[in-house]
């Protein structure tokens, strides 16, 4: 397992020995990740569930203008991968199931687009906070991706089957006002705000018991855990997706900043 003092694309901190902060590190890839940046988001969730110490976890991304851009879909396209990673596995999967499995609320400070896989990843978090700049949205059917798991049927449950399918289907992108009103985000906050809102969330867990939380979460999940099965199928799908014909022409039009051409696919 990669260690804190190892990470590249990542880092995790300690803060007033009751939460820790997770922060993808990739601004100049609006924080879009790659094999080794979901094995660090692995390593540092290990680590904050095995620290006595941490309550709550915070997931956010450097800079100002994403929290997440999905997957690197550019890297995707001139690799034919997400890249390297410790164990020749990307375990995108597995770090949404570490998401609702860590016993510790995960609170999403969204501190700018949170899109595709990035938009998946404060869906799963416990809690989501959005600055005020702050833009959601699906991407997979315009880059030749989808998520047919946690994704979308998780996604039904927190907004609804009609707002779910519009996120899917039309591929805007939704201000965070829209995404409060729409229960996406519980909070919106001026952007220099959102960090010490998402402290504030955590320092109030931390004052709780700790094991009523783990089982408040266990419980919350325990209702939409079946999902984890469509999910295996829907990333072996996905996997198989990726290296058609049709699924390598949509990581290939965002690299070459062109429209996609689905029209033989239909």
């Amino acid at each position: 397992m990669i260690k804190p003092s190892q990470f590249t694309d990542t880092t995790f901190a300690v803060e007033e020995d009751a939460f820790a902060i997770i922060t993808i590190n990739r601004p100049d890839r609006m924080n879009a990740f790659r094999g080794r940046t979901v094995d660090e988001l692995l390593s540092a969730f290990k680590h904050a569930w095995a620290d006595q110490r941490v309550a709550a976890v915070i997931l956010t991304g450097a800079g100002g203008r994403a929290f997440c851009a999905g997957g690197d879909v550019k890297e995707r396209a001139e690799t034919g991968s997400y890249g390297e990673t410790e164990w020749g596995l990307f375990e995108i999967e597995r770090l949404h199931r570490m998401i609702r499995d860590i016993p510790k609320p995960v609170i999403a400070a969204v501190n700018g687009v949170a899109v595709g896989g990035g938009h998946v990843l404060h869906v799963l978090c416990d809690l989501s906070i959005a600055a005020e700049h702050a833009r959601f949205g699906q991407s997979g059917p315009r880059v030749g991706s989808f998520d047919a798991g946690f994704g979308t049927a998780y996604l039904a449950r927190v907004v609804g089957e009609k707002r779910a399918r519009q996120i899917w289907f039309l591929l805007d992108l939704y201000d965070a006002t829209t995404a409060e009103r729409w229960n996406l985000v519980n909070e919106v906050v001026p952007a220099d705000e959102l960090l010490d809102k998402a402290r504030e969330y955590a320092r109030k867990i931390a004052g709780y018991s700790p094991t009523a939380i783990r089982f408040l979460k266990h419980s919350f999940n325990a209702d939409t855990d079946h999902i984890g099965g469509l999910s295996h199928l829907a990333f072996d799908g996905l996997e198989l997706f990726a290296d058609s014909d049709e699924g390598r022409e949509g990581a290939q039009a965002f690299a070459e900043k062109r429209p996609p051409d689905f029209t033989p696919y239909r």
